[in-house]
This record gives C-alpha cells, structure tokens and sequence, in this order.
C-alpha cells in the first residue's frame, strides 16, 4: 500500500469516526431512555402484581371477616361496607349480600340487590343470570306467571350455565300451574342434561316418582361387550 493510500485511508477513519461520535451525541440518548423505559417497566409491573396481590388479600380479609358476624342482619350490614376493587367483586358481594338479606328476612331487600345486579350492563354475564335465576326463586309463585316463565325459558337456553337449575325451576312452576305432565317432561329432560349435578340428577328423580312419574332405568352394561 501506498503512502497516498495509507493517508487516504486513516483520513476516511477519522471521517467515520466523527460520523459516528456525531451520531452518537445526536441519538444516543434514545438508546438510554430505552433502558430507562424497560427498567422501569420491568419495576412497574412487579409493583403492579405486588399491589394486585395485596388487594386481593385484603378483599378476601374482609370477606370473611364479614361473614363471620353473627347476626344475619349486621352480616348483611358488613358486606356492604366492603369495597369492592372491580365491578366483578362487586357483583360477588352484591350476591353475598343478598344471600345474608334472604337469610334475614329481608326479602324486599334481597330483591333490590339481586334485581339491580341483573340489570348492571358492567356486571359479569354469569352473575347477572344467576341474579335473575335467584331472584326468580325468591319470588315465587307471587311473580306473574308470564314474568316468571319468560326468566326461566331465557336461563334455560343451551349455553346457559345454569339451564338445568332454570329447567327445575321451571318444572316447580309448572307443576304449581297445574301443569303436571309439562313438569314431568321437563324432569325427565334434566335427567339427559350432561354435566347435570348429582343433587340435582337425585332431585329430580325424587321429583319424578312424587309427581307419579317413573324414573328411567339407567341402561345396562354388558360385560362381554367391550
């Protein structure tokens, strides 16, 4: 190599290296506020499960705190004052809530509670059915017929968890109706429901036989086959 070149050379170095030092001074504070930002993120997020943690803790503390009241009305009082963090906590002391007001003769209540939580847009889907599902139960056979029919059949739609517990309540209501061989029908399909509870399979075999029904046999196995 050459003189010239060699000088051509370290000249183009230099020159690439005040590029870069200039860039450098230009954007490499963007490479700093990225640790910075992922540092602190990493920081926030461990603070944010610790706080989630913490809050969950305290919220199941003062659960059972609550429950722990004696009398069923000032149960139902320290419910209320906990707080819930979401609006499914919510719906879970709401239920908690109503179930003390039941417990205390508190039936006008309970239906406050249990109404407005059906009704809440915010509110878990499964708790607003098994609000309504309660709050049906809870009103009885004082609720309009076609009030009470119209709950019943939309809570025991396919897809509903709690279809089979609707179908019971709907063979109650028809059977209160008069309607004895529509109940019947409806006990006898809660028997083919799958995923069906062993209380509510027993229930409604002993609902079955009472209402002169007869319960199927549950088919044979035979040992030889298979």
């Amino acid at each position: 190599m050459s003189e010239t070149d060699s000088f051509i050379e370290e000249v183009s170095d230099e020159v690439r290296r005040d590029k870069l030092f200039a860039l450098y001074r230009k954007y490499g504070w963007i490479a700093g506020v990225i640790v910075v930002l992922v540092v602190g993120a990493a920081s926030y997020n461990e603070w944010r499960k610790h706080t989630e943690i913490q809050a969950a803790q305290g919220f199941g503390d003062a659960i059972m705190t609550a429950l722990t009241a004696e009398d069923v009305a000032k149960r139902s009082d320290a419910i209320a004052l906990v707080a819930a963090p979401t609006s499914e906590t919510q719906a879970f002391l709401d239920l908690l809530q109503a179930a003390a007001k039941t417990e205390a003769r508190d039936r006008d209540g309970a239906l406050a509670l249990l109404d407005g939580l059906a009704a809440n847009p915010d509110a878990p889907q499964t708790y607003r059915s098994l609000a309504e599902l309660k709050a049906v139960m809870l009103r009885g056979a004082s609720q309009d017929r076609t009030a009470r029919l119209a709950v019943l059949d939309k809570l025991a739609t396919p897809g509903n968890p709690f279809r089979a517990l609707a179908m019971e309540q709907k063979a109650l209501a028809l059977y209160e109706f008069g309607e004895t061989d529509a109940a019947l029908g409806l006990l006898l399909a809660i028997l083919e429901e799958p995923e069906v509870s062993q209380g509510l399979l027993e229930r409604s075999q002993q609902l079955i036989v009472a209402l002169g029904g007869t319960v199927p046999q549950s088919p044979t196995v035979d040992p030889t086959n298979g």
